[in-house]
């Protein structure tokens, strides 16, 4: 009995000792990328469900438990956390993590992003003028941040750098190695309706048509009136409706009905807690649903 409990005394200080830094990340996609190139080194607490929309979270006790106690918050960025994030932050009084520290990183902010519009305004909807914040569904670019997020990790652990950056660059070799799989996937697709501009990475990565939008403003509803144009302009063409699962809109159901086109809808975000396996599913499931 004795040695039992000395046994798992030891265990239990042993995950102690090996979760060096403690990790906020905002949405189960960020979770993923901090499990992979952290692994056993950290723990990982994700605050947005990956059945919600990550625009318009609200602040919750447990986000300021979680964010008061974290060494390091892994977000997208490009104000994608904007209406919750900041407010969140301050709320926890933890100097640890404010922008602009090393407890602090930003995805998007590590590669090169699409939809840029400096001069954006209110007017043209829910815009991010830093570019598409989406950029999950973009393997290639999820990859690259996660040698950043080795690097960043190095800085605040420095004794475990080395298998930081040794899982970051194998999580980048298995996308790679994957490729040329989901380019087969992706082939032959006669074009994408989206909802939102969500998918937008995934379809420009993989060189599928992007047909265009059923919101007609991002962040805005389709009226009918907007939803009539859509089928003016598609009947009789080829394509798919894909959309989130979090984006239920009757208008979807008649559109499709009327374009006789295949309508998705799926996850955004891997499940909760997910490795990069489940990771890569998503890109499969997003790719197999492009014809």
């Amino acid at each position: 009995m004795k040695k039992s409990l000395l046994f798992s005394l030891l265990a239990l200080f042993s995950t102690q000792v090996l979760a060096a830094v403690n990790i906020v990340a905002t949405t189960s996609s960020m979770g993923m990328l901090s499990r992979t190139v952290g692994a056993d080194l950290v723990k990982v607490t994700e605050l947005a469900p990956p059945d919600r929309d990550a625009h318009t979270l609200q602040v919750r006790p447990s986000m300021l438990q979680a964010l008061r106690q974290a060494q390091l918050v892994v977000s997208v960025g490009a104000e994608l956390e904007q209406g919750w994030l900041p407010p969140a932050i301050e709320g926890s009084a933890n100097p640890k993590i404010l922008p602009n520290t090393n407890g602090y990183f930003e995805a998007a902010a590590q590669v090169s992003l699409i939809d840029v519009k400096s001069n954006a305004d209110r007017s043209q909807g829910d815009v991010h003028p830093l570019g598409n914040p989406h950029i999950q569904l973009d393997p290639v670019r999820m990859a690259d941040a996660a040698l950043a997020l080795a690097e960043r990790l190095a800085k605040l652990d420095a004794n475990n750098a080395s298998r930081y950056r040794q899982n970051a660059q194998e999580f980048k070799n298995a996308v790679n190695a994957k490729m040329p799989q989901w380019q087969k996937l992706a082939a032959n697709s006669t074009g994408v309706l989206l909802y939102h501009k969500d998918g937008n990475y995934l379809l420009n990565r993989f060189n599928i048509p992007l047909l265009g939008y059923i919101e007609p403003l991002a962040g805005i509803p389709p009226t009918a009136s907007h939803l009539l144009s859509l089928v003016t302009q598609f009947k009789g063409k080829k394509g798919v409706i894909l959309h989130t699962v979090y984006q239920g809109n009757a208008g979807i159901n008649q559109l499709a009905q009327q374009l006789a086109w295949k309508n998705t809808a799926l996850p955004l975000e891997p499940a909760t807690n997910s490795t990069s396996q489940a990771y890569f599913t998503l890109i499969e499931q997003w790719l197999s649903a492009t014809h």
